[in-house]
């Protein structure tokens, strides 16, 4: 039977973006995911690269690279990811003081502009005036996030590499079981999003991962258009995940909610027409729970219909999926070192932007060259 290099688990952004490196590296690498569609954070993405957001000279120079890597990546995968420069609006409900709101934001790399009301409006016209007190505005970047998953793993499959839909069921000290077979390898990544800390929980492995049970509603490709990326400027979702992480003993139950559940109410249309509207985050240990959607879906129209009311009543239908986080909004990435040859590339709170310079870090780091973003990042 054949011996690889690296397996790599988990079929979304993060996996296809590390497997493809890998593979460019010359290793024989085994990409494993368990859908034929996946239904991961990565199909249910709003697409943003914030490149603005960075707060820390590590989290500035890996916007950096991103922004650089972004500017290429569709020739270098010979694929259209639909990348793109917008303005991103950040709304400031009616009850809020805008310029303590703005003034939050004057750590980032590129602080956005405060906009008033009336500006905030002409920028966007779907806008509901009575529910702003102004808006925060900065260039965003935006994908496809599907579809630049997909050149990933074309690119990877051209490259050598070799991709398999099965499940894996336990993690060996050489390799893999699955529901097809076991697969024997010197190296594994688990890059499974919000499954990562229970397929290593079920090796005996203790990983600070979490997640949260994200809702939206997607649309179909719809008449009304959308001019910018609009989210809350006090978004809620980060907050969460810091409290939620702070006793991780909760987490090895499945029946625990640590914190009540938040909306962030924002939305964003595709190229094709297309949006999704959300979110709702849910911090449930189990990632097997089941969500009454019916009271989510009312839930999230009614949010995205108070800021932009044109929204509201779009045909469309909700979705759910994990989104993996970790205690310091930084991934956690490396070699694990309970079980020898068994690593993690998980846990991203900015995954668009900063999986693509980590996975060439990743992999590069992986042929024995030194990379000190790598060695400061692991675990």
């Amino acid at each position: 039977m054949k011996t690889y290099d690296w397996i790599v688990v988990g079929g979304g952004i993060t996996g296809a973006a590390l497997s493809y490196e890998l593979a460019k590296k010359s290793f024989a690498v085994l990409l494993l995911e368990q859908d034929v569609t996946p239904q991961n954070a990565t199909r249910y993405s709003y697409g943003g690269l914030a490149y603005w957001s960075g707060t820390t000279p590590l989290t500035r120079q890996l916007c950096e690279e991103a922004i650089a890597r972004y500017h290429i990546l569709s020739q270098e995968l010979d694929a259209d990811i639909q990348f793109r420069e917008l303005d991103l609006l950040l709304t400031i409900s009616a009850h809020s003081d805008s310029e303590a709101t703005a003034a939050s934001y004057n750590h980032f790399a590129i602080p956005p502009r405060l906009l008033s009301v009336q500006e905030a409006c002409e920028l966007e016209p779907l806008l509901n005036r009575e529910a702003i007190s102004g808006a925060l505005t900065v260039k965003h970047g935006h994908i496809h996030p599907e579809k630049t998953a997909q050149a990933y793993m074309q690119a990877f499959e051209r490259a050598g590499g070799e991709m398999q839909i099965t499940q894996v069921l336990q993690i060996l000290q050489d390799g893999v079981k699955t529901t097809t077979g076991t697969f024997h390898s010197a190296n594994v990544v688990i890059c499974a999003g919000g499954l990562s800390r229970q397929l290593l929980k079920s090796a005996g492995i203790p990983v600070k991962l979490y997640f949260t049970h994200a809702e939206i509603i997607k649309t179909p490709p719809v008449d009304v258009q959308l001019r910018t990326l609009v989210m809350p400027a006090n978004l809620q979702r980060f907050q969460l995940e810091a409290q939620s992480s702070q006793v991780d003993e909760l987490w090895n139950q499945p029946g625990n909610e640590p914190v009540p559940p938040i909306l962030d109410a924002g939305a964003i249309q595709f190229q094709d027409g297309s949006f999704r509207i959300g979110q709702i985050s849910r911090v449930l240990t189990d990632p097997q729970a089941q969500v009454n959607s019916d009271v989510s879906e009312k839930w999230l129209r009614k949010g995205a219909g108070q800021i932009l009311p044109a929204l509201e009543h779009l045909p469309g239908t909700w979705h759910h999926c994990l989104v993996a986080f970790s205690s310091n909004q930084l991934p956690l990435i490396g070699a694990i070192p309970e079980l020898e040859g068994v690593h993690v590339f998980s846990g991203f709170s900015n995954p668009l932007v900063l999986i693509p310079p980590l996975a060439k870090r990743f992999a590069n780091f992986a042929t024995g060259q030194e990379d000190e973003i790598i060695t400061k990042i692991l675990i």
